[in-house]
C-alpha cells in the first residue's frame, strides 16, 4: 500500500515534471484524476490507508487543469487545490511552487514589536490586488507599522467577499493575483522589515462551491454552528480533518513565508477532546517555526475571554501567542458614544476601559446582561503581548448596519483620543486600514455569490443579525457591487487638513511607543492605573527601569482641573492632543512640570496628555 503520511495533500510537482496527487476521499469507492488540459487523460488513483487516494503521473506541466472524478460520475475540484483560476466551481490548476525569494536573512519579529495593520485586499486599493498593496508598504513602514494582517485570501465565490466564505483553504483567491501575487506581497513586506500575518478560517467553510463533504467526513451533524454542520475535529475520522487544516497552516508558514496566522473565531470550533485541535495546531506551527529558525506568531480571535488560549502548555493552556480583546474596543466605544444596543449593553465606558488597561478582560467571570450569564476568566496575570487591542477592526465596522466607521460618530478630538488609548496601551496594537488618517468611507459587508438561494439567505441572515441593535439606516444589499465599491479606501484624503494631522499624530505616537522604554515594554505589572475622582479621566503611569511616562486620557466634554499623583521629578510633555499642530485648541506646548509627589493639570475636553520623566 502506498505511503501517504509524507506526501502533501493536493497536486505536487517534482523537478522531473512528474506530479503526485493525494486526496482524502473515504466516502467513495474509487477516484480518478481527470487531466483536462493541455493533454486530456483520465487516470485511476490507487486506494491507500485511511481513505486516501494517490496517483503519481509523469509529464505534468505546471499549468495543467484537473478535477477528481468520484465513483466514475461526479467531478469536483481538488479540496486541497492550490489555485482555482476559474473560480470555486471550475477546475483546479497545478502551479509552480518555486519562487525567487529575496528574504533569506529574514527571521521574523518578536510579538512585543508588533504593530498590526489589518487590511482587506479588495478594498485597500482601486485595483484590489496583492500587487497594488506593494507601493504602499513604504508608507506604512514610515508610519510605524511592523506587521500586515491580511484578511482571508482562500478562494471564495466571485471576486468580492470579506474572505470568510472561502471553500478552498489552500487556494489563493484568483481575483487578488493568485499564489504568486501573495508571495510577491510577502517578499516586499520582508524587504521593508515588516512581518506578514494571514487571517485563516478553520471554523467553517463557505456555502458555495463547498464540495469537501462529498469526498470525506469533514463535517459532523453532532454539532451545529451559525454556518450549518460543524467541522469534524473530534468525531470519527477527525484525525484526517485535523491533518487537512494543520497542513494548510504549515503551508502558509513554509511555502508562503508567513510570519503569523490570525485564527478566525476559534470559539466557533466545537472540540471537547483532551487535546483540542487549536492546541495541536499551535504546537505544529511553533515546531515548524523552530525548524525554520524563524519567529511565527499564532493569534486567536475568541469571544470567550478565556486566558487558556494563551496560557503555556505546562499550565494547562493551549499556548497560542496572543488573542484579540474585544472588551477593550467595547469599553472605548462606549466611552465616546451612548450606544447600548446589542453587546454594548454590557459596557459603561470609562470605568470598564480603566479595567481593560489594568487587567485586559473586562468580563472575567462577571454577569453579562447581553449574554444573560456570567462569562470569561481573569487575564490579570497575562502579559501585555498576550492581548491585541484596537479602536476598530473589520468586524466592529463591517458588522454595523451601514458599515460606518468611528469617523461617523466621533469628533476629531475623540479620534485622537482613541488612537492614543490603543497605541499607548501595554498591549499589541492593531489598526484597521484607514484608521491612521480618519478614513470616512464605510467598510460594508459584501459578497458575490452566483447561487440565488444563497444570495437570498445572506440577505435574510444580515437582517436577522441586526435584530438586537437599533441602528438607523437602510440595510445595504451585500450582493450589490456598489456596496463593495463604496468600501474602498480614499487614499487621496490622507494629504488633506485633519486627515493629514491625524496621520502625523499616529506617526508620532508610534515613534514614542518604539523609542521610549516605558512604552515599548508590554508589561501590565509595570504600570499603575487609576481614575481621578471625577471618573471621566484614566491615569496610567508606566515604567521600565529609569524610564517613566504618565498618561492621562480624558473623556469629559468640559475643561477640568485635576490633581494627579506624579513621582518627584521634572515631567516634560511629549504628547498633547490639543496642540495646534494636531489641529487642536490648546495652543502652545505645555511647560515642563516640576512635581514633588502630585501635580495639577488642566484638561481640555476629549484630550490625551503624555508626560515623560526627565533624566
Amino acid at each position: 500500500m502506498l505511503i501517504t503520511t509524507n506526501v502533501p495533500l493536493g497536486a505536487t510537482r517534482s523537478d522531473q515534471n512528474s506530479c503526485s496527487f493525494l486526496v482524502w476521499a473515504p466516502r467513495v469507492q474509487n477516484v480518478d484524476v481527470h487531466i483536462l488540459e493541455p493533454d486530456e487523460r483520465i487516470v485511476p488513483m490507487q486506494s491507500c490507508d485511511k481513505g486516501y487516494f494517490r496517483a503519481d503521473l509523469p509529464n505534468i506541466p505546471p499549468s495543467a487543469l484537473y478535477r477528481y472524478r468520484l465513483n466514475g460520475k461526479k467531478e469536483h475540484p481538488d479540496p486541497a487545490s492550490a489555485f482555482q483560476p476559474h473560480g470555486v466551481h471550475g477546475p483546479s490548476q497545478i502551479i509552480e511552487r518555486r519562487f525567487d525569494w529575496a528574504d533569506t536573512g529574514w527571521r521574523g519579529l518578536p510579538l512585543r514589536d508588533y504593530v498590526l495593520y489589518e487590511l482587506h485586499v479588495g478594498t485597500f486599493s482601486a485595483e484590489g490586488t496583492f500587487d497594488a498593496i506593494i507601493p504602499r508598504i513604504a508608507e506604512l513602514k514610515a508610519l510605524g507599522i511592523t506587521a500586515l494582517e491580511i484578511m482571508p485570501v482562500a478562494q471564495f465565490p466571485g471576486d468580492r467577499n470579506w474572505g470568510y466564505d472561502g471553500v478552498y483553504p489552500f487556494a489563493v483567491q484568483n481575483s487578488y493575483g493568485g499564489p504568486h501575487g501573495l508571495k510577491r506581497l510577502v517578499n516586499a513586506c520582508h524587504a521593508h522589515g515588516i512581518a506578514a500575518v494571514l487571517d485563516v478560517v478553520y471554523n467553517h467553510l463557505g456555502p458555495e462551491g463547498n464540495y469537501a463533504g462529498e469526498f470525506g467526513f469533514y463535517f459532523t451533524e453532532t454539532y451545529k454552528t451559525p454556518w450549518g454542520a460543524a467541522l469534524n475535529f473530534e468525531q470519527e475520522h477527525s484525525d484526517e480533518v485535523r491533518r487537512y487544516f494543520i497542513e494548510n497552516a504549515l503551508r502558509w508558514i513554509t511555502e508562503f513565508h508567513m510570519d503569523g496566522l490570525r485564527l478566525d473565531a476559534i470559539h466557533a470550533i466545537i472540540d471537547p477532546s483532551a487535546r483540542p485541535f487549536i492546541q495541536e495546531l499551535g504546537e505544529a506551527c511553533h515546531q515548524r517555526a523552530k525548524e525554520l529558525g524563524r519567529e511565527v506568531q499564532i493569534i486567536a480571535e475568541s469571544n470567550r475571554n478565556d486566558k487558556k488560549v494563551v496560557t503555556p502548555l505546562d499550565r494547562g493552556g493551549w499556548a497560542l501567542d496572543s488573542q484579540w480583546n474585544d472588551d477593550f474596543h467595547h469599553s472605548l466605544r462606549t466611552a465616546f458614544t451612548s450606544e447600548k444596543e446589542g453587546y454594548y449593553a454590557d459596557f459603561v465606558g470609562v470605568p470598564d476601559l480603566e479595567k481593560a488597561f489594568r487587567d485586559g478582560f473586562v468580563y472575567d467571570g462577571r454577569y453579562s446582561v447581553f449574554r444573560k450569564r456570567r462569562y470569561g476568566n481573569s487575564s490579570h496575570d497575562l502579559t501585555g503581548q498576550n492581548l491585541v487591542v484596537f479602536s476598530q477592526n473589520h468586524d466592529q465596522v463591517g458588522n454595523r448596519k451601514v458599515g460606518d466607521r468611528l469617523t461617523a460618530v466621533a469628533t476629531f478630538e475623540q479620534l485622537k483620543l482613541a488612537a492614543a488609548a490603543v497605541l499607548l496601551s501595554p498591549y499589541v496594537p492593531l489598526l484597521f486600514m484607514g484608521d491612521e488618517y480618519g478614513e470616512k468611507a464605510p467598510f460594508q459587508y459584501f459578497v458575490s455569490h452566483s447561487d440565488p438561494s444563497i444570495i437570498e439567505a445572506v440577505r435574510k441572515g444580515r437582517g436577522e443579525e441586526f435584530s438586537s441593535f437599533e441602528w438607523a439606516g437602510e440595510l445595504l444589499d451585500p450582493q450589490g457591487e456598489k456596496t463593495f465599491l463604496d468600501s474602498k479606501l480614499s487614499w487621496e484624503s490622507r494629504e488633506e487638513g485633519e486627515h493629514r494631522a491625524l496621520l502625523e499624530f499616529y506617526r508620532e505616537l508610534l515613534r514614542f511607543r518604539r523609542e521610549i522604554p516605558a512604552l515599548a515594554k508590554l508589561d501590565k505589572k509595570s504600570q499603575e492605573v487609576s481614575r481621578p475622582a471625577d471618573g471621566k479621566a484614566i491615569f496610567v503611569r508606566r515604567w521600565a527601569g529609569s524610564s517613566q511616562v504618565a498618561l492621562v486620557f480624558y473623556f469629559g466634554s468640559e475643561e477640568q482641573l485635576i490633581e494627579l499623583p506624579l513621582p518627584a521629578g521634572v515631567w516634560r510633555t511629549i504628547v498633547d492632543s490639543t496642540e495646534e499642530r494636531w489641529k487642536g485648541v490648546g495652543g502652545a506646548p505645555l511647560k515642563p512640570i516640576k512635581s514633588f509627589d502630585k501635580a495639577q493639570l488642566s484638561l481640555k475636553p476629549w484630550s490625551v496628555l503624555a508626560l515623560n520623566l526627565s533624566e
